[in-house]
């Protein structure tokens, strides 16, 4: 499955039939943009070629972030914000999808703070404040955002107590399927800094080992669910794009806190070249039966780019 040769492309007639008419309609728009904009037609060529083989087989990997007992029923409960979505719904779809759809990797992030950790209202009066806060430590109530001293200054969101490093409420659910082959990525473990995206802390100062994992795996296509819609999983998709991954945010696998935060949640993995999908559709995906232009143009873009995670896994530089 994670093989780029042309030779395991199916041969039979009717897949051949509809293999080249999806190819035609979702890289003929990609190949007029990359004539238009590159110097030279072998590079549109090598281009072109990379961007069939990766859309014909993409290297997939589905990214379950903080499905945890303090998310569900614990102390931090999504139901309990003001979107007042539950967070237990989720569990059936991602379960069918770990059932149905042959992903490359699976990997399962965990919040992990320490007790001390910096975004817990109980120790706002741990740290002390910059005088910029626009609340100070005795009247800061859970939700509120303060800002601690620096240098330089940092703006931190407050939360209850939630996902102590070996407690029940950072255990994953019960009812959540964990694969024999699963990978589980730690966040949050800095008491310093806080971290909604699987990827870095808020503050980009130090990384966790996903990316590091995806790109030994050769992966192209990221597939993104989970607690909290609009707080770690949006992070993380973005931060997913920005890296230069294709990415995919399914819509009925997660659930958040606030209505508002989740449309710029949308707004914002939209606008960066994502797709957001519902469940049923991911087989397809997956499998490289349904190819969205969106996602060709995503790739198209970081094929070009020398410093993203798609170029150097292949090997190849524009102008080199």
């Amino acid at each position: 499955k994670n093989s780029n040769s042309l030779a395991e492309i199916p041969t039979d007639a009717a897949t051949n039939a509809a293999e080249t008419e999806n190819l035609k309609k979702n890289s003929s728009s990609l190949a007029e943009g990359l004539r238009n904009s590159t110097g030279s037609a072998a590079e549109d060529i090598v281009i072109l070629i990379l961007l069939i083989l990766q859309i014909v087989r993409p290297v997939n990997a589905f990214l379950i972030v903080d499905v945890q007992n303090d998310f569900i029923s614990g102390s931090l409960d999504i139901s309990n914000c003001s979107a007042q979505q539950k967070g237990h719904e989720i569990l059936e779809p991602v379960n069918n999808l770990l059932d149905t759809v042959d992903f490359d990797a699976v990997f399962y992030s965990l919040d992990w703070h320490p007790s001390d950790h910096v975004s817990f209202i109980d120790n706002v009066k741990m740290r002390p404040l910059d005088e910029t806060s626009p609340i100070d430590a005795d009247s800061a109530q859970v939700f509120d955002t303060v800002i601690f001293a620096g240098p330089p200054p940092m703006k931190q969101r407050l939360w209850p107590r939630h996902c102590v490093q070996d407690s029940w409420g950072a255990e994953l659910h019960k009812d959540l399927k964990v694969m024999d082959n699963g990978i589980k990525v730690y966040k949050g473990t800095n008491p310093e800094v806080d971290s909604y995206s699987v990827f870095w802390d808020n503050k980009k100062l130090s990384d966790t080992t996903l990316n590091a994992q995806l790109k030994m795996k050769g992966t192209t296509d990221i597939y993104v669910c989970g607690l909290a819609y609009d707080v770690c999983v949006g992070a993380t998709a973005v931060d997913a794009l920005s890296v230069g991954y294709r990415t995919i945010l399914i819509d009925d696998c997660c659930r958040g806190t606030d209505f508002k935060d989740i449309e710029n949640t949308k707004e914002k993995v939209v606008s960066s070249h994502g797709v957001i999908v519902q469940s049923n559709e991911i087989k397809a995906m997956a499998e490289g039966r349904d190819r969205r232009p969106e996602l060709g143009y995503k790739l198209a873009m970081e094929l070009k780019n020398p410093d993203s995670v798609l170029s150097q896994r292949n090997g190849y530089r524009v102008g080199e």
